[in-house]
This record gives structure tokens, sequence and C-alpha cells, in this order.
């Protein structure tokens, strides 16, 4: 019989253990300039356990070739932290990385300005049809 602990299942767990000591190998072992300082935002671990999708941002790195270029590096060495993992993380089977550019950190900020210069814009066009104020010449 399994138990399983409310709200949080065995592929979360093992997800955010893999996101604290691969954090850790990724400072550690990878020295390669172009990787820069990777950030792991999150990690999704497939249900069969085959797979943790490592969802990543680098620091100062924002080129899209650069960025491409990070992520092969990493996807490369994925073999190797996969077994450096699996020395710190006992599981029968250590699900392969596949690493992923987290997108959403760099959209949201850059969607948060475009609201907010078009909340400035539907104000600036309200008050220039004369809505807001009174007439130009003081009536």
């Amino acid at each position: 019989m399994r138990h399983h602990s409310r709200g949080f299942s065995r592929t979360d767990r093992i997800a955010d253990q893999i996101q604290r000591d691969l954090a850790l190998l990724l400072h550690r072992e990878i020295k390669d300039p172009r990787v820069g300082l990777p950030t792991i935002s999150s990690v999704k671990v497939s249900r069969d356990l085959a797979y943790a999708d490592v969802y990543i941002t680098f620091m100062a790195i924002d080129d899209p070739d650069k960025v491409k270029q990070a992520l092969s590096v990493l996807n490369n060495a994925s073999g190797l932290l996969r077994s450096l993992l699996s020395k710190s993380i006992k599981l029968r089977v250590m699900p392969r990385l596949r690493f992923h550019y987290d997108q959403t950190i760099v959209d949201g900020p850059r969607i948060s300005a475009l609201i907010n210069a078009a909340v400035a814009e539907d104000k600036a066009r309200h008050h220039d049809d004369g809505t807001d104020q009174t007439s130009p010449d003081g009536e």
C-alpha cells in the first residue's frame, strides 16, 4: 500500500531535491564561460521518472544565440550531471535531464512594462481628448 503526503507528490519531492542538488553541481562542475551564472527556476519530473525538465535562466545572457549555446553546453553535460546527482539522490533510476530556457522570467518584466506603457498611454489619451480637463481657453 502506498502513502502519499497531501498536496506534495513524490515527483514534486524528487524535483525539489534535483533542483537543490543540481544548483550546487552547476556552480561547482560547469566551468564553461558560455554558461555564465545559471539559475534554475523550476524542475518538472515526469510521472514515470524518465525525465526531469530543468527550466533555467542565465544571468547577463539574453541574446538568443548565446542562450542556445549555453543550453547546448548544459545538455551536453547532462550525462555527467545525472551521474553526479545519482550519488546524492538515491533513486532506482535517475531521470534524464533536459535543460530548457525559462522564457517566463524574461517575458514577465517585459510584459509588465508593456502593460504599464499601455495604461499610461490610455490615461494620456483620455487627458488629451478633454474628458479630464476644462477647455483649453479656460472656460
